[in-house]
């Protein structure tokens, strides 16, 4: 079974060495890099799962983000990811816990927007997130719209269009 400790707590080399290891070296190319750009993850949010020799087996990430309506107004979200797990150990549940850890971490008095891009079958399924409200957002860069998931108690706050990027609050 997984244990989960902070993210915080890993050596930051150990958590580059999982990225490469599940997105390749080209990862910094894609489009939620340029979302989260100059931002840090948020710690409190961002996790490591251990395997049974205490070894690292994957990482999450989460990250202040904001949707900019066409009015400028920035509002705030958390983008969630990336969700890394050693290939040798993808499907082993690492990833599922990561993920529940993360979003359980989230303050239910004031739950900001969570968005992702993803797989709509797997996020969906065991999280909740959908692209029902997201068809009107942009990104900068290149994304698959079907990918782009948003998760929210509440829908009625999310603009219907606007640019997703960097929390500069």
């Amino acid at each position: 079974m997984a244990t989960l400790i902070p993210l915080a707590d890993i050596d930051p080399a150990l958590i580059e060495d999982v990225l490469d290891a599940a997105f390749g070296p080209d990862r910094f190319a894609r489009t939620a890099y340029r979302v989260r750009e100059g931002t840090e993850w948020l710690p409190g949010l961002s996790f490591a799962a251990l395997d049974e020799s205490e070894h690292i087996a994957g990482t999450i990430q989460c990250w202040p983000v904001a949707l900019t309506d066409p009015n400028g107004r920035a509002h705030p979200m958390i983008m969630v990811g990336p969700v890394a797990v050693l290939p040798g150990l993808q499907g082993a549940g690492y990833g599922k816990a990561l993920v529940t850890a993360s979003l359980t971490a989230i303050d239910p008095r004031a739950p900001l927007p969570q968005v992702m891009i993803g797989d709509l079958d797997y996020y969906g399924r065991f999280f909740g997130f959908s692209a029902a409200h997201t068809s009107g957002w942009k990104l900068p860069g290149p994304w698959d719209p079907a990918r782009l998931l948003c998760r929210t108690a509440n829908p009625a706050v999310l603009p219907t269009e606007g640019m997703l990027g960097p929390w500069r609050g």
